[in-house]
This record gives structure tokens, sequence and C-alpha cells, in this order.
């Protein structure tokens, strides 16, 4: 067990700032993962933008994107470490009388949860599912809508992790409603970067969507036509809704991938799986329509 313990203190440690909780004054130290070391061995990048890592033999497997979410120990208030103390007064009210439900929901999913224990898969899981619904009381001062669609992606990420460390407990529905709940978040998204009824100032840094790189507005516009497009079926089942959806996404990838070579803002890796998923598209909605559509990238 000794071991085991200085190895988890390898892979983080406690900040020495003590963090006061706005909603129930509750004072704990936010846990924060160490850097460099060799405890991140990268690995490949997924069709979703994310970065997969190598299991470390010394440290194990990691997860970094456990450790990006604060969260109150005793009321379960969680956010991105920007917005933890940026509550309004009517945000408190309401979200400290839903401290209750969101013990009892959490719960209900993934059994007792301790946020004064050291980040772990499970924790880490439940950290994204506790901030998309904090979010869901915040004010659009900041920019929840992008940020519940980052959490809800992550949080898919890791279930489909707990899938597979525990099979046969439910945990790949959870993980298929939060790509769900990821598509239909991510949508406005590219509205709100494009009209600023959320401040870009943000989350434009939180955009990722993993840890290891910030992909920006192409990785929104990207992510929104392949979550559409595996999804499809979820979000809905009338073809002409379909064909509408796809037809907008497939537009937006046309524009990303049609503007040129790749560059160091629009790097190679990102535009060759945008014309992939743009021919993808096209096959489809020519299947759903029934007429050949335009190949290639438009202007």
């Amino acid at each position: 067990m000794r071991n085991k313990d200085q190895r988890v203190k390898s892979i983080s440690y406690k900040s020495k700032d003590i963090t006061k909780c706005p909603l129930c004054h509750h004072e704990f130290q936010i846990e924060q993962l160490h850097s460099g070391g060799g405890r991140l061995i990268a690995g490949k990048l997924t069709a979703e933008l994310r970065r997969l890592y190598d299991i470390s033999k010394k440290y194990g497997r990691i997860y970094p994107q456990a450790y990006q979410i604060v969260t109150c120990p005793q009321c379960l208030f969680s956010s991105f470490p920007k917005d933890f103390n940026q509550l309004q007064a009517g945000e408190i009210e309401t979200l400290k009388k839903a401290t209750l439900q969101r013990r009892t929901g959490i719960e209900k999913i993934v059994g007792p949860v301790d946020f004064n224990e050291n980040r772990n898969l499970v924790l880490g899981a439940a950290s994204y599912l506790l901030a998309v619904d904090c979010y869901q009381h915040r004010g659009m001062n900041v920019a929840p809508t992008p940020k519940k669609g980052i959490c809800s992606l992550r949080a898919a990420w890791l279930f489909h992790d707990l899938n597979d460390e525990f099979p046969k407990m439910g945990f790949d529905k959870i993980r298929d409603f939060m790509y769900t709940k990821a598509v239909r978040y991510y949508q406005p998204t590219l509205e709100i970067m494009s009209t600023g009824s959320e401040p870009h100032e943000q989350f434009i840094n939180l955009l990722g969507p993993d840890t290891d790189n910030n992909w920006g507005f192409d990785g929104v516009v990207y992510l929104n036509g392949y979550l559409t497009n595996k999804y499809l079926d979820f979000v809905t089942k009338d073809p002409q809704e379909q064909i509408k959806l796809l037809d907008l996404c497939k537009r937006h990838l046309g524009k990303l991938y049609g503007m040129g070579k790749a560059s160091k803002s629009k790097p190679s890796v990102l535009m060759d799986m945008a014309k992939d998923l743009y021919e993808e598209i096209s096959e489809r909605l020519e299947a759903l329509t029934g007429e050949p559509v335009e190949s290639g990238a438009s202007s």
C-alpha cells in the first residue's frame, strides 16, 4: 500500500493554496497533475481528437483529463478553475438548492464519491458530469454552452474507459448519452463562435478538446461534423432533419479543408481528417437523398 501511495503522490500533488467553495464555504486543496518525468507517454490521436497515452511502467495509466475540473468535496459544485469563484448571487442560490440532487444523481451512476481522495478514472468521469450539470445554472458571462460541449465529450471518453475497465455495468449507456449531449452542444457552439453571443475569451483556450493541444475553431467545425455523423440516429430519426444536419456539416467542412494548404494553424493531420469526413458525409447524403452530391471542397 505504501508503494501505491508513493506512486499516486508522484503522479499528482495538492496545491499549497486553500480554495474556498463559494457555495458551502468548505475549504480544500486542488489536486494537480505533475508534468514531465515520463509520466505521460503520448500515443495516437483518435478521430475524436483525443490523445491516447501509453501505460508508463513507472507510473501506470494516467488520465490527464481527470484533473481538469475543480470539484468541491462537500457540495460537489464543479467547474473549470477560472469559473469556480465567478458566481453571481442568483447562481449561488440555485446551485445551493441543487446540492442534494447533485450527489444523489452522480451516485446513482458511479456509486459513492469522495473528492477528498486522489483523482482516479471514476472521479474524473464524475467531475465532468457534475460540471455539465452546474454549467446548466451559469450565466452567459462564463460561456456555458461551449464548456458543456467540452465536458460532455470528455465525460464520454472517460466513461468509455470505465466501460473497458468495468464492463456490463451500464457505463456504455452513459458514454453514448454523453456523446449525444456533446453533439447538441457543439452545434450551437459553431454559431456562438460566429456571433459572439457568449464571450470568446471565456472558452477559446479550452476548446481542446483534449488537454494536449487546442485545435480551436477548426477543431469545433471538425468535431461537430464527426459527432453529428456518428450519432445522427441518436439526434434525430427524421430523414429530412438528418439531411439538413449533414448538409450543414458538409458545408462547414468544405470551407475548413478547402481554404488552402496546411499551415501551423491548420495542421495537415486535421485537414486530412476533415477531407475524409467530408467525403464520408457526402456518401451518406447521397444514400439518404438518392441523388449524387457534389464532391470536393466548397470555396
